[in-house]
């Protein structure tokens, strides 16, 4: 149901503070984006606690995964996506984006807030985990969710050195409850096998096809054989 506002002129009106204990937060950060073979349609996106060793799998739409994907690998699409747009919006009118929050686990899904800010008065809205981080990706807010969250969802893991993960995608099985999964390694060993150069063309034309999440996947693997050259 739309809200009715009559001050056409407030582009906060209308607009009240969201829920959420901010009392005890642990921040996160985007440690990656995978798919699953075994579940088609499924995609993970993996936030690991800043300067500690739980990583929180959280099952993500397809539109979203692309998004978050090709933030992370740094691919301009030619025409803006929806979070683009959004965040190019709130820019235009002086919003400010100051964090997320995960304030919410419940029955397999995570709940998450944006909290707004134009200078003078500060909104919260509500919002789906993904359309949140992607969000936060394109804007440099912070991303935070409460310690219960992060022990009933959360699974510890090793810090890994930045070449050995950038060589591997973390998959989630199908369970998409998010507290038990248990992340495996799937490798695409025939892309690695193309020469630069035919990885720059086959990145071009999935970029004009508009497949941008196999687009973030060759990008990456461009990015490591390059960045092997060099060293």
């Amino acid at each position: 149901m739309d809200n009715d506002n009559n001050d056409s002129n407030d582009i906060f009106g209308g607009l009240t503070p969201g829920g959420g204990d901010r009392s005890a937060r642990v921040r996160l950060r985007v440690l990656g984006i995978s798919y699953s073979q075994i579940q088609n349609g499924a995609y993970a996106l993996i936030l690991a606690q800043v300067g500690g060793p739980f990583r929180i799998p959280v099952v993500i739409g397809a539109a979203e995964a692309q998004a978050i994907a090709l933030k992370m690998e740094g691919i301009v699409p030619p025409r803006p996506m929806t979070h683009d747009l959004f965040t190019g919006l709130g820019h235009a009118f002086g919003i400010e984006l100051t964090e997320v929050f995960i304030y919410q686990f419940e029955d397999g899904v995570f709940y998450s807030e944006l909290t707004f800010t134009d200078g003078e008065r500060t909104v919260t809205l509500d919002s789906r985990t993904s359309d949140a981080v992607a969000i936060a990706m394109r804007t440099g807010a912070p991303i935070y969710t409460t310690p219960e969250i992060l022990a009933e969802t959360g699974f510890e893991l090793e810090e890994l050195d930045p070449e050995t993960y950038a060589d591997s995608e973390t998959a989630l099985n199908s369970d998409t409850s998010g507290s038990d999964a248990e992340p495996e390694t799937v490798r695409t060993p025939k892309l690695e096998n193309y020469t630069v150069e035919e990885l720059k063309k086959t990145l071009a034309k999935l970029i004009d096809n508009e497949e941008y999440e196999e687009a973030a996947r060759v990008a990456e693997i461009i990015r490591r054989k390059e960045g092997g050259a060099e060293s």
